[in-house]
């Protein structure tokens, strides 16, 4: 042990997945990292031909499954601070291609929709999305993809669940 390493933890069951010896290539999260940066970096160099940056696209596309969304809503569709996500919202409109309007049941409540440009834009957006989905799982069957999918699904939970603060809005 080295005198920068921390006391050893009282056994959480990692060395039971990871095995003994070198951690970077076992870790799951080192990967889920470097596959997150990679996609935002592809997936950014692509948008960037349709002046859109990947959070703008986030809340683009977050508006489309939706005729309308509380920013809050696109805050956490978007994985998105609050604060970002409504200076972003607030850009989109001067773009034109969102209106935000208060909520009728809830005057408090920013409502927010896409515009028909906004939703030409998602379209075309979706299109880049699609590529790099596409360059990326291309070799994989539906069946991966769901599996995947599935088991990043369970590991979201478990980590809200391990960590209750988690699960607090972002503010």
């Amino acid at each position: 042990m080295r005198a920068s390493d921390p006391l050893p933890l009282p056994d959480s069951g990692a060395e039971r997945l990871l095995g003994v010896g070198r951690m970077r290539p076992q870790w799951p999260f080192y990967w889920i990292s470097r596959v997150n940066q990679r996609y935002a970096d592809t997936l950014q160099a692509r948008l960037r031909t349709l002046d859109l940056d990947v959070s703008r696209w986030r809340v683009l596309m977050s508006l489309h499954e939706d005729e309308q969304l509380s920013v809050s809503e696109i805050a956490d569709f978007a994985v998105l601070k609050l604060s970002t996500t409504t200076k972003i919202v607030q850009r989109l409109a001067q773009d034109g291609l969102v209106t935000t309007s208060p909520r009728t049941n809830d005057a408090r409540v920013t409502d927010v929709r896409l515009t028909e440009a906004g939703d030409l834009l998602r379209l075309r957006a979706r299109e880049h999305a699609e590529a790099v989905l596409a360059s990326a799982f291309g070799t994989n069957d539906a069946d991966d993809l769901a599996g995947l999918n599935e088991l990043l699904e369970k590991v979201f939970d478990r980590l809200g669940d391990a960590d209750p603060a988690s699960r607090r809005g972002r503010k």
